[in-house]
């Protein structure tokens, strides 16, 4: 096992964190976009 850390440990660990903040909001946002169209369809039908 290794003592120090390189910097790529540190790159690489960014872009995961990176990654998966996206892959989150990007579902949320489709989420959301998914609602506000069956509010809007619920709406059109009345």
């Amino acid at each position: 096992m290794r003592e120090e850390l390189a910097q790529w440990d540190f790159v690489i660990l960014a872009y995961a964190v990176g990654l998966i903040a996206l892959a989150g909001l990007s579902i949320w946002a489709w989420r959301a976009m998914v609602r506000a169209e069956a509010k809007r369809d619920a709406t059109r039908r009345r």
